[in-house]
């Protein structure tokens, strides 16, 4: 059944291009909700002003998301993690994890950006995709390490800069 996209619909298409879709996606879910109507010469007339105003949203969105890309690309994120002494963690770095350490950062990313191949389930550092739509990544460093290293770290930092110096 073709039908006329009323809205953006990932990995089907984009506002005002007529799609075919099967019959059940488009009488289930596509009509009912308002994302798609029935393609006729009057609906077509009818969004052609609207459809180019929305391509110019994408447009600007799409700039939006490459400058963020450009922002975030080479970024390190430590995350905190209980691990035993191989290394393994008590549980897992999630995509959710990573985005609030980037987002505590001051970059604008959220969890659905964020893609592994699986969970992060032990120390170390990795390299991760961010994706924010197509064409736009970034890749980030993360490293996770046990709360106890990161206070280490901090510690002989502050230690070494407040030793006292010995000019006499």
């Amino acid at each position: 059944m073709k039908v006329l996209l009323h809205a953006d619909i990932d990995r089907l298409g984009y506002f005002g291009e007529v799609v075919e879709v099967t019959d059940g996606y488009a009488r289930n879910c596509l009509l009912p909700q308002g994302l798609a109507i029935l393609p006729s010469e009057a609906n077509l007339r009818a969004i052609q002003k609207e459809k180019a105003a929305q391509a110019e949203q994408r447009r600007l969105a799409l700039e939006k998301l490459k400058k963020v890309a450009d922002e975030v690309s080479g970024a390190e994120v430590v995350i905190q993690a209980l691990a035993n002494e191989q290394g393994h963690l008590f549980g897992s770095v999630s995509e959710s994890d990573i985005a609030s350490g980037l987002q505590k950062k001051g970059f604008e990313v959220q969890a659905k950006h964020v893609r592994m191949p699986e969970h992060i389930r032990a120390l170390g550092e990795y390299e991760v995709k961010i994706h924010f739509g197509q064409d736009v990544d970034a890749l980030v460093q993360v490293k996770v390490v046990r709360p106890m290293d990161a206070e280490d770290d901090s510690q002989s930092e502050s230690s070494e800069s407040n030793e006292p110096s010995e000019e006499s």
